[in-house]
């Protein structure tokens, strides 16, 4: 969203990042984008729900106290946070202590309703109420803090907000209660309030979470950079500087092992560099003098000097945190459904009981009968059983994805799984292990003196094909020859003697693919390549997709040939050497033709891809981001993760289209009952736990939904 842009000139415009942990729906952000919008010489205010800030463009004769004050006016507090400080503090965590004490106060409350429920009369009954009191106020209290203060806030810049009623609600029900207690009454309702106290926490922490969960994928895309590098001077000193003190034109010296911390060109030296993390390319990446490196990838072999030429945000690994974060806040439609929904529902239930209890007051009946029936209503309309029909039924069906191998991370991700209609997948460790095989025909025409030479010098390495080898040897039964001498030259191979002569496991001179050259002085020269293994039952699983209606295709950052062997295996149609952006914009062509997609990857290059799918699911192995990034994560190497989930989740989604109709017809049951005066308290209370209890029992059929 986005306050209306006034024409400012762009080289006047600066930006400030504030933070306003108070936002949390979308008419929030509708208030926070106004207020800022509308100082004169602010050009435009973008709130990010997920990270619970807004960005403002603004002209630099806009201070910040002014733009902290105009958010204060409106209530919301807020605070400017730079670019390079630590992330914002989490949402949910302020909200776990209060969902604590709402869920102890009304576990011990209930008890000691139930004693009342049960008969208990005179001084018994005064007894319990009163210690229901004892419990109850200072819990409702407590845990309705975060209600009572946004209300507040609302209320004294004379707006209202969806805490209002709620608050109203909770106070009324709390004050008549306590009235009940000192005046020897039947009833009170402690136990309603803190339960729906309690039901309101849940649903807000779980919506916390899950967007501190979205945020974490940038964060942690981020921190793959270098914090600072080693920076070489004019006079040949050397001196270490933090990311953000690089600038274009600077040199630094990055050793062997090291991640860079800024894009730029090789001015001196040369070596291999693992560029997975932007290109998913798995093979090193040979790189010398005038070739471009970027931030983030690690240099393999041997030192070298990088001119800078894009550091901080300019650099490529930043713009894909970008990516990830626009492509998150455009997911989190659903949650603003989800929140307009609420905002509606807690003013009309409310409203409802309201209603109730001005009309028995209009029939003549008393002020103390009619405010007991419209606790009722608002007890009977508690959202329990709705509150219950999704969460539950979710909770269930990804217990028993678990067991399967199947971890699902988003909350929303069963319901966007359900839907999809497409699935684009990665090649290198999704389709395929992503571990390099070396080829079984070029072992097994080996000698047992060159099988014995390949494993000693393998032995002696530590690069990714020295130890597919070493493995494959040994498992294979070979015996290491005696060698002397073993050095290893970064970049070049493995060389050593045996009897007298030269051997070494290096480079091949020319390979189209992935491989390692055995070479022993007076002999041939030995090429043995090497391949990325398919993923076991990939074939199978992707006949149950297209069982399921759902076609797939490759979608991969590899180079062609190594895309077009595995799709030709798997009988798929591919798309090679996409980049973040070209992967996104993909996934966006087949939904804007109306396909719901689901991304299947594991690089941090698939980030924005993972993020911009309908749904997505990455292997236990893909790297922090992609795992951060995506709704699910199946452990283990069957890629029969992928049926299963999808199928499970449309089980899951069937049970909860039952939860509601169940819930909905016990409101339109109950509510008439309750507004007409023929139920008391206790009859809505235990009719709106069989209604719970009910929607609990009809989700538990999900225990085998991951068959």
């Amino acid at each position: 969203m986005n306050a209306p842009a006034r024409d400012l000139a762009p080289d006047t415009l600066t930006e400030t990042v504030l933070v306003v942990p108070g936002m949390h729906c979308a008419g929030c952000m509708a208030k926070v984008e106004g207020s800022l919008g509308a100082i004169e010489g602010v050009a435009s205010a973008r709130v990010n729900l997920t990270a619970r800030q807004v960005r403002v463009s603004h002209d630099q004769t806009v201070d910040t106290p002014r733009l902290v004050s105009a958010l204060a006016a409106t209530g919301f507090a807020s605070q400017p946070r730079e670019e390079d400080m630590a992330p914002p503090p989490s949402a949910a965590r302020a909200l776990f202590a209060p969902l604590a004490v709402a869920a102890f106060g009304a576990m011990n409350v209930m008890q000691l309703s139930v004693g009342v429920w049960y008969g208990a009369e005179g001084a018994t009954r005064d007894m319990f109420h009163l210690i229901s009191a004892l419990i109850g106020v200072p819990a409702i209290a407590y845990s309705g803090l975060p209600f009572f203060r946004s209300a507040w806030g609302a209320v004294k810049h004379w707006r209202t907000n969806m805490d209002v009623p709620i608050t109203i609600g909770v106070t009324l029900a709390t004050a008549l209660s306590l009235y009940e207690t000192f005046t020897s009454g039947h009833h009170a309702w402690f136990d309603g309030v803190l339960m729906l106290l309690f039901f309101l926490l849940a649903g807000r922490t779980l919506d916390a979470m899950m967007r501190d969960r979205a945020r974490a994928g940038v964060d942690a895309l981020l921190r793959q950079a270098a914090p600072g590098a080693m920076v070489v001077g004019r006079s040949g000193t050397v001196e270490w500087l933090p990311s953000r003190d690089l600038v274009p034109g600077m040199v630094m010296r990055v050793a062997a092992g090291e991640r860079l911390a800024a894009d730029g060109v090789i001015s001196a030296g040369s070596s291999r560099f693992d560029k997975s993390l932007l290109t998913g390319e798995s093979a090193p990446i040979p790189a010398s003098e005038g070739a471009e490196v970027l931030a983030g990838t690690l240099n393999l072999d041997a030192p070298v000097d990088v001119k800078v030429s894009r550091a901080g945000k300019g650099t490529a690994l930043a713009e894909i945190a970008r990516l990830m974060e626009a492509a998150g806040q455009s997911r989190s439609a659903y949650v603003r459904i989800a929140d307009r929904a609420s905002k509606l529902y807690a003013p009309s239930v409310h409203t409802l009981a309201l209603v109730s209890g001005l009309a028995w007051l209009a029939l003549g009946a008393g002020w103390h009968q009619s405010l007991v029936i419209a606790i009722s209503v608002l007890i009977i309309t508690c959202p329990c059983a709705i509150g219950l029909a999704v969460p539950v039924a979710q909770v269930v069906a990804s217990g028993a994805l678990m067991k399967k191998g199947v971890m699902v991370k988003d909350a929303s991700a069963l319901e966007r799984m359900s839907q999809v209609t497409r699935a684009l997948l990665d090649k290198t460790g999704t389709l395929t292990l992503g571990r390099p095989v070396p080829d079984e025909r070029a072992l097994a025409a080996l000698s047992p003196q060159a099988a014995g030479i390949a494993l000693a010098l393998a032995s002696n390495s530590a690069h990714p094909l020295s130890r597919a080898l070493a493995e494959a040897l040994a498992k294979a039964g070979v015996v290491a020859s005696p060698i002397e001498g073993a050095s290893e030259k970064p970049g070049f191979g493995v060389s050593a003697t045996v009897n007298g002569k030269a051997v070494s496991l290096r480079r091949p001179d020319a390979s189209t693919s992935m491989a390692t050259a055995l070479d022993i002085e007076g002999e041939p020269v030995r090429l043995i390549t090497f391949a990325d293994a398919l993923r076991p039952d990939a074939v199978e699983a992707l006949a149950r997709l297209k069982a399921m209606g759902i076609e797939s295709s490759i979608l991969s950052g590899d180079n062609a040939a190594a895309v077009s062997t595995v799709a030709r295996e798997v009988g798929l149609t591919a798309e090679c050497a996409a980049t973040p952006a070209s992967k996104q914009q993909a996934i966006e062509r087949l939904q804007a033709s109306g396909h719901k997609v689901l991304m299947a990857g594991d690089g941090l290059n698939d980030g924005p891809a993972l993020a911009a799918a309908h749904a997505s699911i990455a292997p236990g192995s893909a790297s922090d981001v992609g795992r951060q990034a995506s709704d699910m994560v199946f452990l283990g190497d069957s890629l029969l993760a992928l049926p299963r989930a999808i199928a499970a989740a449309r089980r899951t989604m069937s049970v909860v289209r039952q939860n509601f109709v169940l819930a909905i017809g016990y409101n339109v049951l109950a509510v008439p009952l309750a507004m007409g005066g023929y139920l008391t308290p206790l009859m809505a209370a235990v009719a709106m736990s069989t209604s719970s209890v009910i929607v609990v029992a009809n989700s538990l059929r999900l225990v085998r939904a991951a068959r």
